[in-house]
């Protein structure tokens, strides 16, 4: 048995918590994509960026390793909620004005296949479907630099604020 090690390190968090109150969704994430403001510590755990951000639209990219594995020895399938619930919860946030937070209800993630370590960068997509007053719905994929589509889901949000 050969035993393996991992050292994460993320900004001190207060930075970003404080941007949220004081700007916009849209400025702040791609403030964050521009590499403007620190990542949310979760990005340095799993190994993904915020690599795109528009009204309604969030992209993170990323790739995985042998640290997420389950123990058949493949991805585990809670990596491809977290990216997912990602994405669309930013997508959503694009949506808020500064002050006005938002937090996932519930989310649904299909896997339609399996991610190896010759799979190479992935695509996190998130897109906004619906924004009313109190809550949000949106729609995500996991695809490949190909465009094949490894998995995708949808959200609801309740916004906050």
């Amino acid at each position: 048995m050969t035993e393996r090690s991992r050292t994460i390190t993320w900004n001190e968090p207060s930075t970003l918590a404080e941007a949220v109150r004081t700007l916009s969704g849209i400025e702040l994430l791609r403030r964050v994509a521009a590499g403007e403001f620190p990542t949310p510590s979760i990005a340095a755990t799993i190994g993904f960026r915020l690599a795109e951000a528009e009204e309604g639209r969030a992209v993170f990219e990323g790739g995985w390793g042998e640290h997420l594995l389950n123990p058949a020895g493949t991805l585990h399938g809670g990596w491809y909620g977290l990216v997912l619930d990602s994405a669309m919860g930013c997508a959503v946030h694009t949506t808020l004005p500064a002050g006005v937070g938002y937090t996932t209800l519930e989310y649904k993630v299909n896997i339609t296949r399996g991610i190896t370590g010759d799979t190479g960068l992935l695509r996190i997509e998130g897109w906004v479907v619906h924004r009313g007053r109190r809550t949000a719905t949106a729609e995500g994929r996991v695809v490949d630099a190909a465009g094949k589509i490894y998995a995708h889901g949808s959200e609801t949000c309740l916004i906050l604020g």
